[in-house]
């Protein structure tokens, strides 16, 4: 199922799109979409039932607002330097084990919603990025196939980043991940039923109509089932938490000088293979 939620932002409903590409209205059978309702399988059912029996009305998407397919996400679990044609592109070493940093929920935009650069930035770059959605609470598990069978659904994630605040300024790396609209997510929750393979993914980033980004997640350094089993050996993962699994070759950091990063009035687009397209604007915060 390919679940979102459409609205004015704060008030965004549940939706469904439908393999016809109609837009179907789920708030007859679910509140929101959330972590509980990812966990709670007889919701689920009901859904992919009510779909199935062409019961769910349809909704008029003429200028409906496309936000996060998520609400109430509890937390955002980074992967850095986890593509070995990005480790090179950045001239890192390939990391003997998952590198960990954390974004605030409150960076979640839409997917079309405009990006903000921050005040003083003159490094805001681009990441697409696989976004992987906890289903089942993950704690201590022990297998690659443990981290997979925990994962409800996938998601097109940017991970935008300002370089100089994460690299150049002291201490970690999360004052350049944090600045507010820096994870545009969506459209859609794709639910993992639809996706077989999670590496035989391609992902594409344009900015001004530009292909600067082209990979796939057969290039990950550590693969999806892999990266939530070794979360879960650090935090508990709880259903709605969402993990950005890392980004390809392709961002400005990356580039020869002069480097191109973001500036107001840009327009980035991207995509992940089955999980939809994003476009974003960017503004002068």
């Amino acid at each position: 199922m390919k679940l979102l939620r459409v609205g004015t932002a704060g008030r965004e409903r549940p939706a469904l799109l439908d393999p016809d590409g109609t837009l179907r209205d789920l708030s007859g059978l679910v509140t929101d979409i959330d972590g509980t309702l990812l966990a709670d399988e007889d919701s689920l059912g009901r859904i992919r039932s009510a779909a199935e029996a062409g019961d769910l009305p349809a909704l008029d998407a003429t200028g409906l607002r496309t936000g996060p397919p998520l609400a109430r996400i509890g937390k955002i679990v980074c992967i850095g330097l986890n593509y070995h044609d990005h480790a090179r592109e950045t001239g890192a070493e390939p990391p003997a084990e998952p590198v960990i940093f954390l974004k605030a929920p409150d960076t979640v935009v839409g997917p079309d919603d405009t990006v903000l650069i921050p005040r003083g930035s003159v490094k805001t770059d681009w990441e697409v990025e696989l976004a992987v959605v906890i289903g089942r609470t993950a704690r201590y598990l022990e297998s690659a196939e443990d981290g997979l069978a925990h994962v409800a659904g996938y998601a097109v994630a940017h991970d935008v980043s300002e370089r100089e605040f994460q690299i150049e300024r002291g201490g970690t790396w999360d004052k350049g991940k944090n600045c507010e609209t820096f994870n545009p997510l969506g459209p859609w929750l794709v639910t993992a039923d639809e996706v077989p393979d999670p590496q035989n993914l391609t992902l594409r980033l344009w900015v001004n109509g530009e292909l600067k980004q082209n990979g796939t997640t057969a290039e990950q350094i550590f693969p999806v089932g892999e990266v939530v089993r070794y979360v879960s050996q650090f935090m508990t993962l709880h259903p709605g938490d969402v993990i950005n699994t890392g980004t390809p070759a392709g961002v400005a950091m990356g580039h020869p000088g002069p480097k191109p990063y973001l500036r107001a009035g840009d327009v980035v687009e991207l995509e992940v293979t089955g999980l939809g397209r994003q476009r974003q604007v960017l503004a002068q915060a």
